[in-house]
């Protein structure tokens, strides 16, 4: 049996980010890297990109419900490639990151406020990548990938549109 369109572009999109979602968790649980702020908000969109992607399975007999689904997966990998891509530029000290993940002390802070600020900072900064592969941080990775296969994806939605036209 052959599986419907949307169900098959939502598949894609889960297992594309069950693959990403699980290397990250990997590298975290693993090899014992752990994730600043910025990695962590990339991981959000890969959640709603399966969850999205897996429900086109029960919805097989409602094609174009499924291909909403589908799409809002494919919506979800373009905004953690998104994310990755501003965190490459973090990274690379093209522009600022959050200043909770950035390493910079906020200025005119009392002694008290400062050493209430410190206490509090988050230890694994963003600026800072903390694995790299060819000279590619993962949030490189994720961008390259994530943006791949929504591409992908998007494309093939456009040629499905064109053949059934």
């Amino acid at each position: 049996m052959s599986l419907p369109f949307a169900t098959r572009l939502g598949l894609a999109a889960a297992i594309g980010s069950i693959a990403l979602l699980g290397g990250a968790y990997y590298f975290q649980y693993v090899v014992g890297l752990a994730p600043c702020e910025m990695c962590l908000w990339q991981r959000y969109p890969h959640m709603i990109a399966i969850l999205f992607g897996l429900i086109t399975i029960p919805l097989m007999t409602e094609p174009r419900v499924a291909l909403v689904f589908a799409l809002t997966a494919i919506m979800a990998l373009f905004v953690t490639a998104g994310i990755g891509v501003f965190h490459v530029g973090v990274e690379q000290h093209w522009w600022a990151g959050p200043q909770a993940c950035s390493g910079r002390v906020p200025a005119g802070l009392s002694a008290e406020e400062l050493k209430k600020w410190l206490m509090n900072a988050r230890m694994v900064r963003c600026d800072e990548p903390a694995w790299k592969m060819w000279n590619i941080s993962m949030a490189g990775w994720n961008a390259i990938l994530s943006g791949g296969l929504a591409l992908l994806l998007s494309f093939r939605v456009l040629k499905h549109v064109q053949e059934t036209s």
